[in-house]
């Protein structure tokens, strides 16, 4: 199969994931098509869980939840199997991150409850389309991910402060950008942030906590939306005892069309 059909087509992609032969970032793969964050945890915390994000939707857009040790989602994606189909994943014990793998069949367990999680990358294509440039999606690269100063809503053993991606653009084009992006609430929405980070705790757009270096022009505005990371997050900070995720920027690809995503 030609890599640029993998690209494409989100089922030969998590076929491509399942053999192990794709473990880079899904970012500007298979356009078109929504793209998720991944969280498993125990059905012990998935109540508390749920809340957490229904609490915060703009960083933890809820796509689908799965049966209590269920891999296959319903609503996704079809013939999928979460344990195997992105690219990387990350096994972690009491918060601390154990191991990063590209299977996690052996660590699976009837009481896992697993998030799919919507993802901004939905909505790059959305802005290119709309003649918003966003050049991290042009040269396939991942945006800047910061954690920032602003507090989620805590529910249960669950807190902590919102993880955001932020896509320099040209300001002409700021509002046009928060008008796209505002039809997918289920992708993060309209940004939580426009202008300098200083007053949302980050000061320095060079320093990242996950993604890559953004490439910003003389002029442009840094516009931040919530990040799918944030629900990760909380759930490390948590230290609950066994938590799995996708490892950043290395998403579940979907079989849905941002078109459906989308809000009239």
């Amino acid at each position: 199969m030609q890599n640029m059909e993998c690209e494409k087509d989100p089922k030969s992609f998590r076929k491509k994931a399942r053999l192990g032969d794709w473990q880079k970032t899904t970012a500007g793969i298979c356009p078109g098509y929504v793209q998720a964050n991944l969280v498993i945890l125990p059905k012990e915390f998935a109540m508390d869980f749920t809340l957490f994000c229904l609490r915060n939707p703009q960083p933890c857009p809820i796509l689908e939840i799965l049966d209590p040790g269920s891999p296959q989602p319903n609503g996704l994606a079809v013939d999928a199997d979460i344990r195997t189909d992105l690219p990387m994943y990350r096994i972690f014990r009491d918060g601390k991150l154990i191991k990063e793998e590209g299977d996690i069949r052996g660590y699976w367990r009837d009481d896992l409850v697993t998030f799919l999680i919507g993802c901004s990358y939905t909505f790059e294509e959305a802005l290119v389309r709309g003649g918003v440039p966003i050049r991290n999606y042009l040269k396939q690269k991942d945006p800047g991910i910061y954690i920032s100063h602003i507090p989620c809503r805590p529910a249960g053993i669950f807190s902590g402060p919102m993880v955001v991606t932020m896509r320099p653009i040209p300001p002409k084009l700021v509002s046009r950008a928060v008008q796209i992006t505002s039809r997918f609430p289920k992708a993060h929405g309209a940004p939580v942030h426009v202008g300098d980070g200083a007053s949302i705790g980050i000061p320095d757009l060079t320093k990242i906590d996950f993604g890559e270096i953004p490439e910003i022009e003389e002029g442009e505005v840094p516009v931040f939306w919530g990040c799918g990371i944030t629900p990760q997050m909380v759930a490390l900070q948590s230290k609950i005892p066994f938590v799995i995720t996708h490892k950043p920027c290395h998403m579940f690809v979907s079989d849905v069309t941002i078109e459906e995503l989308a809000t009239s």
